[in-house]
């Protein structure tokens, strides 16, 4: 049984957070790396590239694996591996082959696993429910799962996606080039956190005239 926490044990409270920097740190804050995280937009907005970008960067940080529900090892997979430089991340990330949620679980498991570990993406899970999400971050609380979902109208599709994007501690919306980052870990009167992340310069500015 969880015990109650007194006004003093919430301000004294300690946590591991990662020490973001740059654009990471801008817009993401300084988050803890467990929990969900939900990525979200429609094709061709720069959903897959920013993925990878995030998954490279996350890796200094802890162990990371990209499951490639959707494409697998494709030669668009690596073509889009190779764009952010991924092997630079060396042995800091490792790439999940259309790994399902069992199997998945059975990996995770193991000693020396992956501590963070995106889904590409809801969609292509297996007869994936809200209650499969629940049992997955109660066996693994300590990990980040970070998971990318299509969108219609505005939402996160399919519905247990849009369940899991309103309960995760970021939420990050592609739509050309940009990354609209919403996240619990914003600290405004540090300047941390809040601002949109720009995935391409050259599409982002074609796609948002006005704003870049």
């Amino acid at each position: 049984m969880k015990r109650l926490l007194s006004n003093c044990d919430v301000s004294k409270a300690t946590f591991d957070v990662a020490n973001f920097d740059g654009d990471w740190l801008a817009s993401f804050g300084r988050p803890e790396l467990k929990g969900t995280w939900t990525i979200f937009g429609t094709s061709g907005s720069g959903k897959t590239t920013f993925a990878l970008m995030l998954c490279k960067y996350l890796s200094q940080f802890r162990r990371t694996m990209y499951d490639s529900l959707e494409q697998g090892l494709s030669r668009s997979m690596q073509i889009a591996w190779d764009r952010v430089g991924m092997s630079e991340a060396g042995r800091g990330i490792v790439f999940g082959n259309m790994i399902q949620l069992e199997d998945l679980k059975e990996k995770l498991s193991k000693p020396k696993s992956p501590q963070i570990v995106l889904i590409d993406s809801i969609t292509a899970i297996q007869g994936f429910h809200k209650s499969d999400y629940a049992e997955l971050v109660k066996a693994f609380p300590q990990k980040l799962f970070i998971f990318i979902a299509h969108e219609k109208n505005k939402k996160a599709h399919p519905a247990v996606a849009e369940h899991i994007r309103c309960l995760s501690d970021v939420k990050i919306h592609v739509e050309g080039y940009r990354a609209f980052v919403t996240s619990r870990f914003e600290d405004a009167e540090a300047g941390e956190g809040g601002e949109d992340f720009t995935i391409w310069e050259q599409g982002a500015a074609r796609y948002w005239p006005d704003k870049i």
